[in-house]
């Protein structure tokens, strides 16, 4: 491949990552304006629950999304596949943000919500999974960590422009201004750039074709795969229990539980997402030289020990204090996300590489990821242990370390793309 190839691989697959998670960001961090908005007026805890169970339930549409778009993948390409998801997703990010709220269409308005987001869920549920494929199957050997990393990029560069946006809506408008209707700005934005991405994606030539001949059927691929499903899905709890506890709750946590503004809140989250970045980077770098493994362990190890002391760290009003915790966090994720795009993609066998990502990866991102804002809210608010989410990441931690043990290591593995 010549280097605009690789670049413009690089930029079609990251792109629609930063549209789904850019919405998804933002639906995170304006939970509470948002379940004022959809839902009947009740205490702000059960407003927060709401909104953060139709979060839950997009994200439960995951693996459904990651069944139909994986197998899209490895049947018609992985083009085909990520042309469908962006589209998928750009037209409900709009809709989200002119929907009319419950004191205008009454029961309708979280019932329309709910099903917008489910959309959103089912292109999600194939957007992240394939686009990384797609990324490492095309990297040069010896390199293949830091383009899968570069995908994750897209991620949560997505989730930084969401981060980012929302602080500086909530810095240049009142509070009042932004929870009536400041929050839908995000929302109507994100239709941009999912055009930009659909046009971008359409217009790169995938120079390998799938060979669907030797395409698995999808029940015979779950049937055949079974136990590396169970791996990979394993594999990716620290991810999804970590990830949206400390980059997407921490925001209404620090608001609830510290009593930190939302601007406040959401500009040290905002910070912490930018040195995310080259932190994944970077381990992702690392990986290509010393192999997957001992950096995912490490990672898995130091957030297990670490949790409850940084967590303790941020339940401080002190914004520096707030923000040192939250650094230790971004050290142990960002290294595990970085590093897991490759390890998957080198472990499972190229014919049914997207289908049992896609399913092993958001099984998981979708059951446990999109339930943990919700389950922690409901913990601290019934357990009265502000702690709680600091338990639950190191809970995560254990699984995916013991799931560690299982793989081998993939990082000199020759990989035959699709």
């Amino acid at each position: 491949m010549t280097a605009a190839s690789t670049r413009r691989i690089i930029a079609a697959g990251a792109i629609g990552n930063v549209l789904e998670w850019y919405d998804f960001a933002v639906y995170g961090y304006f939970a509470a304006a948002i379940g004022r908005t959809f839902f009947p007026s009740e205490d702000k805890v059960a407003q927060v629950l709401a909104a953060f169970g139709i979060f839950a339930v997009g994200f439960l549409m995951r693996p459904v999304g990651g069944a139909v778009i994986g197998y899209i993948g490895d049947r018609l390409g992985r083009r085909t596949a990520l042309t469908f998801s962006v589209a998928a997703m750009a037209i409900p990010t709009f809709l989200v943000g002119v929907l009319p709220g419950y004191q205008t269409l009454g029961l309708a308005a979280p019932i329309l919500l709910t099903l917008l987001r489910m959309i959103q869920g089912l292109s999600v549920g194939g957007e992240y999974t394939t686009s990384i494929v797609f990324m490492v199957e095309h990297a040069k050997p010896g390199g293949r960590g830091l383009i899968g990393a570069m995908g994750c990029c897209g991620a949560v560069g997505g989730i930084l422009a969401g981060s980012a946006t929302g602080a500086v809506l909530a810095s240049v408008m009142s509070e009042a201004v932004l929870e009536s209707w400041g929050w839908r700005i995000p929302f109507m934005l994100g239709l941009v750039v999912g055009l930009a991405g659909f046009f971008l994606r359409r217009g790169i030539h995938e120079e390998t074709k799938v060979k669907t001949a030797v395409a698995a059927s999808f029940l015979a691929t779950v049937r055949n795969h079974r136990s590396l499903l169970l791996r990979l899905a394993a594999l990716s709890v620290f991810n999804s229990v970590g990830f949206y506890l400390m980059f997407v709750y921490i925001v209404s946590w620090l608001q609830l539980v510290d009593g930190i503004a939302p601007a406040r809140a959401l500009g040290i989250n905002t910070v912490s997402m930018a040195l995310l970045l080259p932190l994944m980077l970077a381990t992702a770098w690392l990986s290509d030289r010393i192999g997957r493994r001992p950096v995912l362990m490490a990672a898995t190890a130091f957030a297990f020990v670490a949790a409850w002391p940084l967590f303790w760290m941020m339940h401080n009003p002190d914004p520096a204090l707030v923000l040192l915790g939250q650094l230790g966090f971004v050290l142990s994720v960002g290294a595990f996300v970085g590093c897991q795009p490759a390890l998957m993609v080198e472990t499972v066998p190229t014919e049914v590489r997207c289908t049992v990502i896609a399913l092993g990866y958001n099984v998981t991102l979708g059951v446990i990821g999109g339930l943990s804002p919700l389950v922690a809210t409901w913990l601290v608010d019934r357990t009265g242990n502000d702690y709680s989410p600091a338990f639950m990441i190191m809970a995560a931690a254990a699984t995916s370390f013991l799931a560690l043990l299982s793989f081998r290591e993939s990082y000199r593995v020759s990989l035959t793309p699709a």
